[in-house]
């Protein structure tokens, strides 16, 4: 089923086109110059759509202030409890609402919300978390199982579409992998809302990052899904980057360095983990896609050298570079690795002009 197409800002979701990556600052959003600069790293980063927490009037206001320094950004304010924020957020400029059933539960008070959104043309992203499910739903459920979390968005899907409201974006997050792939598959079944994908609360980098990982993947595999966030404790940014790679992985966008190394072994002749480390640094924030091969010996190493755009493969003698399956240079091992990441780091920059 193709979903239907959302504008946040001037960016469109959802009927095919690409799938977004968005990610969420963790500064207080009343601290203006925090916020901003979290904001700017995210950009850089390649971020498509940056969420804000609005817990307060002053964080509300502040909204305006991060369009007119962010124009070209969709922000999306994270609404709860206080129905008043999010009426000041439509007020300030914002370009996305994101309501959780389970923290707005007056019917008026959501109604007024809608009517403002509809006004302005804003969407709203119907945000279904495991852990803050409606009173009604917990009741009926027990536990935060797939169907209580399509039950939940079912009943706000509801009362929206009485109101003759269907702007609408869905997310039904669970930190429960399984949980959470069989709810946005039920889903999907019955609705053609865009889906907002993530692994909620899915914790630290390498944890976090495989639930994310495999729960994201199994449905974008599957065709479900049209905008994602990685849910990581600590920088932001890092969210950015690992939505990309999975993206890449799976073939959905080909943006960035796709870097492959060997895992290594005795036969390895070159330092790869500390050359990779080095390349992955300087150029994690790249757009242009580019793939680097660096390997360490000459098993599989002039193979995925060749098929990758630049790639370096260790031998006996030293390092051998090649670029576009053609081998360009060697460089003796007395020359060091030093010298051999300064030559890929130069190649890089010449196929990102």
């Amino acid at each position: 089923m193709r979903t239907k197409k959302v504008r946040i800002g001037d960016l469109i979701i959802g009927g095919g086109s690409p799938v977004r990556v968005q990610s969420m600052t963790n500064t207080p959003t009343e601290d203006l110059k925090r916020t901003k600069a979290q904001i700017s790293a995210l950009a850089a980063a390649g971020c498509e759509i940056v969420r804000i927490s609005i817990p307060s009037v002053k964080a509300a206001e502040n909204i305006e202030k991060f369009k007119n320094a962010f124009p070209d950004i969709p922000l999306v304010a994270d609404i709860h409890f206080d129905y008043r924020l999010a009426l000041l957020s439509i007020e300030r400029g914002i370009d996305k609402l994101r309501l959780n059933p389970g923290n707005i539960t007056a019917k008026d008070k959501v109604a007024e919300i809608v009517y403002a959104a509809r006004r302005k043309k804003i969407p709203i992203r119907i945000g279904i978390n495991g852990g803050s499910l409606p009173a009604s739903i917990k009741e009926k459920y027990h536990k935060p199982t797939a169907e209580a979390l399509v039950a939940a968005a079912a009943e706000e899907i509801a009362y929206f579409k009485k109101l003759e409201y269907e702007n609408i974006v869905v997310s039904l997050k669970s930190s429960d992998v399984p949980v959470t792939v069989k709810a946005n598959r039920l889903f999907r079944e019955r609705y053609p809302y865009p889906l907002h994908l993530g692994i909620t609360e899915a914790g630290t980098a390498i944890g976090g990052t495989v639930k994310s990982a495999v729960g994201i993947g199994i449905l974008l595999n599957e065709g479900i899904g049209d905008t994602l966030r990685i849910s990581l404790s600590g920088d932001p940014v890092t969210e950015v980057h690992t939505g990309f790679a999975i993206l890449r992985e799976l073939g959905l966008r080909r943006t960035g360095l796709d870097l492959i190394a060997c895992p290594t072994c005795s036969r390895t002749e070159i330092d790869v983990a500390g050359i990779s480390a080095q390349i992955e640094k300087k150029f994690r924030g790249m757009k242009e896609p580019l793939r680097v091969a660096i390997m360490g010996c000459i098993v599989n190493g002039p193979g995925e050298a060749s098929e990758a755009d630049i790639g370096i493969v260790g031998t006996k003698s030293g390092y051998v570079i090649y670029v576009n399956g053609k081998i360009i240079k060697k460089i003796t091992k007395a020359e060091g690795s030093g010298e051999a990441v300064g030559i890929l780091s130069e190649l890089i920059r010449k196929f990102q002009k």
